[in-house]
């Protein structure tokens, strides 16, 4: 019979959080790159700033849910894709 070890890893939610609002801010800072530009273009302007209110939305409701997390789980789901 072989001896196995068990091994427990406990995350610091709290800083789990931090490294996860981060991310979230250099995801939606590198969607905005583009737009900010364009936003600087007259005839691009209105169509830019559409653009920024969905990702400020979706960037919001990220933050929400990270804020609200209880578990890595959760904590995953939440972050960004990509």
């Amino acid at each position: 019979m072989g001896v196995f070890s068990v091994i427990t890893i406990n995350i610091n939610i709290n800083k789990a959080k931090t490294i996860a609002h981060d991310k979230r801010r250099e995801a939606r800072s590198a969607e905005f790159a583009p737009l900010d530009i364009k936003a600087t273009i007259p005839s691009e302007a209105a169509a830019a700033e559409t653009a920024r209110q969905v990702i400020r939305d979706r960037y919001a409701a990220m933050q929400t849910a990270i804020d609200a997390a209880t578990t890595t789980d959760q904590l995953k789901a939440a972050m960004p894709q990509g």
